[in-house]
């Protein structure tokens, strides 16, 4: 498979490099596949309900073709996943899909994991040690932590937003021993970002140091994350006829979005055949994308504290990568966009529990109001020429191409549950009244002993330290 840049069409380079490099250092832009092969029908037309590690693998093969032998591909994703994607239906057309049953209760780790299998294979024969710098806003910098956590050759530094993520992930970001290290910087996830793709593109320390990056802008953490949508996707077609007596469901997932990789992901996932009709964008007041697709006009911002603290993202990264697979006027075809606010956060954790028994996350919530107005009518109104105030909470008023689907009743949603609802448990109680049981690995994070270091906002300082440290 060959690898270009979002930024210059002619690059082309192989899988490994755009893996260790994690970016294009000359021109900052982000490696993306230039074909996404489609999966073969003895899986997508198969009627029995499908094995995760077996759509991963074949997901994972063309990307490494020529690269990774099979049996080896096969042994890392083997062991990257002794867990998998879980699909639970919450009522007659909803599932949600929970992604926090890897080690750190997060989303991240099917990327991570993979990533981290990838990279220490790729750098194998390499003397010096490869170093990972990696921004996060949550969830990304435990994930990581855990996945490279004593892999030999190589060295990782988390930065994350001091103050401005919830206890429990600080803790799980600031207990690292070994090789992986963190940085509180006093600032905003965009100013940690900031400061990782200056360091990527700063002549002096690529020259010193062999960097690469573990956000979703390193394409081998992006790819993984298509693993779940096809799975998922999958199985919910497989299940559809006993499940919501639907013969042949449009399926519609609903993404909480920050970043914008995990949306991404699912772009390239359906592109390689997911039986996905179409997707919503659902974010917190950090509106971004919703403002672009609304107005056409994308205008990165400085990032707003809020509940979601995963999505607080004024600058998503992937938004890159989203333009450059689609037009503006293709991804309103194919998106729905939908915001919310911190009291509208608090309500649908309440709404989601009082209408399904269900303990839903911030991030989550966000998807379960975005696609229970969808459902309940809220497109239709669009359709029949209603125009909401894109400033506003909900809706951007842009009509998908999968809307009738929706008003026929032939649809079903699949929902991104991200992240343990443990980890924001003072939010949760806030909503329902009584906080969500915390998993036993969690628990334990909770006694280690804090080891980050602080970093002011300004990258003289950063990349003083880094070449002291590194």
């Amino acid at each position: 498979m060959i690898y270009t840049d979002t930024r210059d069409s002619s690059v082309k380079v192989d899988f490994k490099t755009a893996v260790l490099n994690g970016m294009n250092s000359k021109t900052g832009g982000l490696y993306i596949p230039v074909d996404f092969p489609r999966l073969s029908d003895s899986i997508l037309k198969n009627p029995n309900e499908p094995s995760f590690r077996s759509v991963a693998l074949e997901m994972a093969k063309p990307y490494c073709e020529g690269e990774i032998p099979d049996a080896d591909l096969d042994a890392i994703i083997q062991d990257a996943y002794p867990f998998i994607s879980k699909l639970n239906q919450v009522d007659p057309i909803t599932y949600v899909l929970e992604l926090f049953h890897g080690p750190t209760c997060a989303f991240k780790d099917f990327g991570a994991r993979f990533m981290a299998r990838v990279m220490s294979y790729f750098n194998r024969e390499n003397k010096d040690n490869l170093h990972i710098l990696v921004a996060t806003s949550g969830d990304t910098g435990s994930a990581v932590g855990s996945a490279f956590h004593n892999v030999p050759g190589i060295d990782v530094t988390i930065l994350y937003p001091e103050g401005k993520i919830s206890p429990l992930q600080e803790k799980q970001l600031s207990t690292f021993t070994g090789n992986v290290r963190a940085l509180k910087v006093n600032g905003t996830f965009d100013d940690c970002q900031r400061l990782v793709k200056t360091a990527f593109t700063d002549a002096e320390l690529r020259n010193k140091f062999r960097l690469s990056s573990a956000n979703s802008i390193n394409i081998s953490r992006l790819l993984p994350q298509g693993f779940y949508y096809m799975y998922a996707s999958l199985l919910a077609k497989s299940k559809s006829w006993v499940s919501n007596k639907l013969e042949d469901p449009a399926i519609i997932v609903t993404v909480p979005s920050g970043n914008f990789g995990n949306l991404t992901s699912g772009l390239i996932a359906k592109k390689m055949g997911a039986p996905i009709t179409g997707f919503v964008a659902a974010t917190n007041s950090n509106r971004t994308i919703p403002d672009w697709i609304a107005t056409g006009k994308y205008d990165a911002r400085p990032s707003v504290e809020t509940y979601a603290n995963a999505m607080d993202v004024g600058a998503p990264s992937n938004y890159e990568r989203i333009a450059a697979m689609y037009s503006l006027e293709e991804v309103r075809d194919l998106f729905a966009s939908y915001w919310l606010d911190n009291d509208g956060i608090i309500e649908s954790i309440k709404d989601c529990n009082k209408k399904t028994g269900y303990i839903i996350d911030p991030h989550g919530a966000v998807a379960w109001k975005a696609w229970d107005d969808i459902r309940n009518g809220k497109l239709e109104e669009i359709m029949n020429g209603a125009k909401f105030d894109y400033t506003k909470p909900g809706l951007t008023t842009n009509v998908p191409s999968w809307a009738k689907e929706v008003v026929n009743k032939n649809a079903v949603g699949i929902i991104l549950e991200t992240a343990d609802p443990a980890k924001f448990g003072a939010t949760v109680k806030q909503a329902i009244g009584r906080a969500p049981v915390i998993p036993e690995r969690l628990q334990k994070v909770m006694q280690l002993e804090d080891r980050a270091i602080p970093m002011q906002n300004d990258y003289n300082q950063f990349k003083d330290w880094l070449m002291a440290n590194l």
